[in-house]
């Protein structure tokens, strides 16, 4: 049960992290995909998903916001930071959380929507170029860029859960913080055992 609802909560930390959408999107419209997993199985968590880091070391820094409390519509721009970290709880037994960091960036036409996964389907394979997703000339796109370079915990991950998608994220982002975070660590110490073994691409079912 805890790999499983470990497995639900990294779905929904990748389901915010791999969206592009248009300006002047407000940040509630982003909750839903952090629960959507965990609603699948009619489990859910009793705080927001995400909000603003403190310029002034406040915990919890608006004007942003990213929960199932409608009445923040205050739109995400480039050059924001925002929390992304869904979470489940279980009174009395165990607590999961995986919180990372994100900066809201402007999209670069093109290459960014492949990159995020848009254009394909849920195994991960493209769809056919009708259902491609395309731009209305003269939008504005945004995504979400990672501040947060820490490796996420494989052995609790249910791959079966996870589409092929999901899958190649986690494997992008391992190597990602790899190459951010090796260069700072001394060859041969500890510190670099462990990156290197948790950095490691994700062994899957298929």
């Amino acid at each position: 049960e805890f790999r499983d609802l470990y497995t639900r909560v990294l779905k929904g930390n990748i389901g915010v992290d791999t969206m592009i959408f248009p300006e002047n999107t407000p940040g509630f419209v982003f909750d839903v995909f952090a629960r959507k997993s965990l609603w699948e199985i009619g489990k859910d968590y009793g705080h927001g998903t995400g909000h603003g880091v403190g310029a002034a070391l406040n915990v919890h820094e608006g004007p942003h916001s990213i929960s199932p409390r409608f009445g923040n519509k205050e739109v995400l721009k480039s050059g924001m930071v925002t929390s992304n970290e869904p979470g489940f709880y279980d009174d009395g037994n165990f607590g999961i959380r995986i919180e990372n960091l994100l900066e809201i960036v402007d999209v670069k036409r093109g290459t960014d929507y492949i990159a995020a996964g848009v254009g394909k389907n849920a195994t991960g394979d493209d769809q056919p170029p009708a259902k491609k997703q395309k731009t209305p000339e003269g939008k504005k796109f945004l995504k979400f860029a990672k501040l947060t370079m820490i490796p996420i915990q494989k052995n609790l991950i249910d791959v079966d859960l996870m589409t092929i998608a999901e899958l190649d994220w986690l494997d992008a982002y391992h190597q990602e913080v790899f190459e951010k975070v090796a260069p700072l660590l001394e060859e041969g110490s500890p510190a670099m055992e462990w990156l290197v073994k948790s950095c490691k691409k994700i062994e899957r079912n298929m």
